[in-house]
């Protein structure tokens, strides 16, 4: 099936985001701001009474993967955002990831009826893609290589450059603890779901396109998801 989408190149050159706080660029903002309430008419689930995860376990401090990253201060995050099940309000199948940009939450849908929902940072106006696509491969704490172009445009990235390596995994790399690629007819849309070294992002518009999770929420994500799952992103 061949979908519609809206994709420029421009829009996703260096989805990454911010190297340090000195350093923002792709799929940051130097705006932090208050947290945006969900626009009417989105996806409103109805409620689900099962049991729901702990967030104070969900969000503490934990080691991955030899990386040690920090708690999350989720009280100061709106708990509509905290990882929780849902009844599914996509209809997708089983197995589906999909996006819901005007409410900031992506859903994991799960067999008999419900979904696993993930407050989530989405592109800013202008800086947005739209459609179907598979997760096409994975990665467990990626580097970050910010394109040529960006380089040429911000020249203080240029250690961070193609030529250089890009930038070594860690807890300050802009894709944070786990990457998932997402690519439309066997191309590379360059969309990301990607892990987030500031969770003051969370339930915002501020990348340059990508959507960008908690990184204990992404490792969450990575290990339900396999290589070739259906993703649809709405805007």
């Amino acid at each position: 099936m061949t979908t519609t989408v809206s994709l420029s190149r421009r829009r996703f050159l260096g989805c990454a985001g911010v190297a340090s706080a000195t350093l923002l660029t792709g799929c940051s903002t130097q705006s932090i701001g208050a947290f945006l309430e969900p626009v009417v008419n989105v996806i409103a689930p109805k409620t689900y009474d099962g049991e729901q995860p702990d967030p104070a376990v969900i969000y503490a401090a934990r080691t991955d993967e030899g990386f040690s990253l920090p708690a999350i201060p989720y009280k100061n995050i709106p708990q509509r955002f905290y990882r929780q099940r849902v009844i599914d309000p996509t209809g997708e199948a089983p197995g589906t990831v999909v996006v819901d940009t005007k409410a900031r939450y992506l859903y994991l849908v799960e067999k008999g009826g419900t979904a696993m929902r993930y407050g989530v940072s989405i592109g800013k106006d202008g800086f947005a893609w739209q459609g179907e696509g598979v997760i096409q491969w994975r990665k467990k704490w990626p580097r970050w290589t910010p394109p040529d172009e960006m380089v040429a445009r911000q020249p203080k990235l240029a250690r961070y450059s193609i030529a250089n390596g890009g930038q070594e995994p860690g807890i300050n790399n802009p894709l944070g603890a786990r990457a998932l690629y997402i690519f439309q007819n066997g191309q590379d849309t360059l969309y990301r779901l990607h892990g987030n070294p500031d969770w003051r992002s969370i339930g915002k518009a501020q990348s340059s396109g990508c959507v960008r999770f908690i990184n204990q929420d992404i490792i969450d994500l990575y290990d339900r998801v396999p290589e070739g799952a259906r993703i649809v992103v709405r805007q």
